[in-house]
């Protein structure tokens, strides 16, 4: 895993551009510690900032490949999970290897394939190729957008980074937002429009697209998209389907040449992944595989069931640890910590984001790296085998709407009058283009049809959230973090699942929990779905109130100029005013005042400006 950074200019040398493009660099150091190095030619320039887990002597770059007529120069933040099988076929076409990495693969496949190696490919990826033949950028994205890639088009030219941050340093781009900007922040946020990146002009390249950058200007291309079709195995043979594909992912993320560890919650998609990992580690002789989990001073005390989180982790957790016999560490969190990495939290991420749930995260995150640089995660699996709540509840399943932020009231409680009057409008375009462009299939029911489309906001919105999340909190330490559930066989066998099928015996992931009945303890398997913990300790929401109080205290304030502080002061003194949270299931009251103290550090950090 890595940091990635460029810019192609036709009409100016940045050769010259030195002082600009180290800066460039620099803001990836954290998600490359390891090594760095830049391509720089006249009108050409590639960054890489590497961290190191595979292949260390032969997976440096940029790299470069001049043969068959080709000379391409290529940069790549990612992890390939059949990299053997592409390689295979490679050597058949006699092209030579000199190490084991991805990065010399995949760089061969483009040079054979083009971007049709693309559908080749199984892993999470985000990548550059300059052709200096064609003189020829192309900018590409894994299937599920598990990898970042942001964009910066301008005539004659063109900036591409990994992270905002790197972009923000070249000023070539403004520190601006725009109407549809504050939208973002305050009417989807911490939700992000699929190819959106908030800054006036820059984009993100879609998960499953590519762009070619040329004289000639930008074409991008969609390269895999989700089909609608038949799904023609009974129930027996689409448990075993099932069982199979998550096996498979899971055995392929875990090659790695440097320490790998398992995240471990005692829900059933980590459960599942530390089990086969546990089991892998027995076989190969490997010794004890490591565990963690993450919880908060004094949790146990304060913890209040809801319908979203219905029991806390610990028993369920230690019951996992017996069973695989893993080595487990607790990270345990202070509450003082968790407010003041707020700020931490909001740089990683370069906008604001889930409030302490990011927050706890780069933190947890901070402890892991410092004996591993792989984790395992569960996340996206409640995503692609309906997981949450929203999916079962028939009262809500059929509302226009983003189920995990239904209503807008709450927001508008908090904005000023005529303050983005638009929102509804906003949000539910954003909604309708989702849904549109759900593929279905003829003759469907009612439910299926809709679960099809449930499956795409899923995918394309919340997913996307988690997946921003996890990739900035775990590359600001330095720390890569593989997804087993975001393999793209998996969500495009689930996509075609029948629901009596995906949801059996009427059961959120009931697939999932067939299939795996025989691998875990009979209390995993039937565990009610449980979120990713937070803090429910009271002096968290005095932490958070104060901070925003202190915000309002400022002769100028960038949420000032949006937010009533009147409206604010009520949910501080009435917190349980926020009967439905503020997004998706965890963002109550404290969690919301995290969010507004996010939003008002980055305003500060990259100074925006509202144009």
């Amino acid at each position: 895993m890595c940091g990635i950074a460029g810019w192609i200019d036709f009409k100016r040398n940045l050769m010259q551009e030195e002082n600009i493009l180290q800066k460039m660099a620099s803001n990836l150091i954290r998600r490359g510690p390891d090594e760095g190095d830049c391509y720089c030619s006249e009108n050409v320039a590639l960054i890489h900032r590497r961290l190191i887990v595979i292949d260390p002597e032969n997976g440096k770059q940029p790299m470069r490949f001049r043969d068959y007529g080709k000379d391409l120069v290529f940069v790549y933040n990612g992890e390939l999970y059949n990299t053997e099988e592409v390689r295979g076929q490679l050597i058949e076409k006699g092209y030579l290897f000199s190490g084991h990495s991805d990065t010399e693969v995949l760089l061969k496949a483009f040079a054979c394939w083009g971007e049709e190696c693309l559908e080749k490919l199984n892993g999470i990826y985000a990548f550059a190729i300059w052709d200096n033949v064609n003189k020829t950028l192309t900018l590409a994205r894994d299937r599920m957008g598990v990898k970042p890639l942001f964009y910066y088009p301008y005539h004659g030219g063109i900036l591409f980074a990994s992270e905002l941050k790197a972009l923000l340093v070249n000023p070539l781009v403004k520190h601006e937002i725009e109407e549809d900007g504050l939208h973002e922040i305050f009417s989807i946020g911490p939700g992000r429009t699929p190819g959106c990146g908030v800054i006036k002009g820059v984009k993100e390249v879609k998960p499953g697209c590519f762009l070619r950058f040329s004289q000639q200007g930008i074409e991008d291309r969609q390269y895999w998209k989700l089909e609608a079709k038949e799904h023609k195995e009974n129930l027996a043979e689409t448990i075993e389907h099932t069982r199979f594909l998550i096996k498979d992912a899971i055995t392929k993320q875990l090659v790695s040449d440097v320490p790998l560890c398992c995240f471990l919650s005692g829900g059933l998609d980590s459960s599942i992944i530390s089990k086969l990992a546990g089991l892998s580690y027995r076989e190969k002789n490997l010794g004890k595989l490591t565990t963690y989990s993450i919880d908060y001073e004094d949790n146990d005390k304060y913890f209040v069931k809801t319908k979203f989180q219905p029991n806390s982790d610990s028993e369920f957790i230690d019951a996992m640890v017996k069973d695989i016999g893993s080595e487990h560490r607790k990270v345990i969190l202070n509450n003082e910590k968790l407010a003041e990495a707020l700020d931490i939290a909001t740089g990683a991420r370069d906008l604001p984001g889930m409030a302490d749930i990011d927050s706890s995260l780069v933190l947890f995150c901070e402890e892991i790296k410092k004996d591993f640089t792989v984790a395992l995660s569960g996340e996206c699996a409640d995503e692609v085998f309906a997981g949450y709540p929203w999916y079962h509840d028939q009262e809500i399943l059929f509302d226009e709407t983003f189920p995990w932020s239904r209503s807008l009231a709450l927001r508008k409680f908090i904005l000023k009058e005529n303050v983005l009057p638009e929102m509804e409008e906003y949000v539910h375009y954003c909604y309708e283009d989702t849904v549109k462009e759900t593929d279905h299939l003829e003759g469907e029911s009612r439910l299926n049809a809709r679960m099809r489309e449930m499956f795409m906001l899923n995918i394309n919105w919340f997913m996307q959230t988690l997946l921003d999340r996890k990739d900035r909190m775990s590359m600001y330490n330095g720390l890569e973090v593989r997804v087993p559930f975001c393999d793209h066989r998996l969500v495009e066998y689930s996509f075609n699942m029948p629901w009596e099928y995906k949801a059996l015996e009427g059961r959120e992931k009931g697939i999932i929990r067939e299939a795996v009945k025989d691998l875990l303890p009979e209390e995993i398997v039937w565990r009610k779905k449980s979120p990713y913990p937070k803090t429910h300790h009271p002096v968290y929401m005095k932490l958070v109130s104060e901070k925003v109080r202190e915000i309002f205290r400022k002769k100028e304030s960038f949420i000032g100029n949006f937010v009533k502080e009147d409206a604010i002061e009520e949910i501080i003194a009435n917190p349980e005013k926020i009967a439905v949270p503020w997004y998706g299931q965890l963002m109550r009251a404290p969690q919301m005042l995290a969010y507004l103290i996010q939003v008002e550090k980055w305003a500060e950090i990259y100074q925006i400006q509202v144009v």
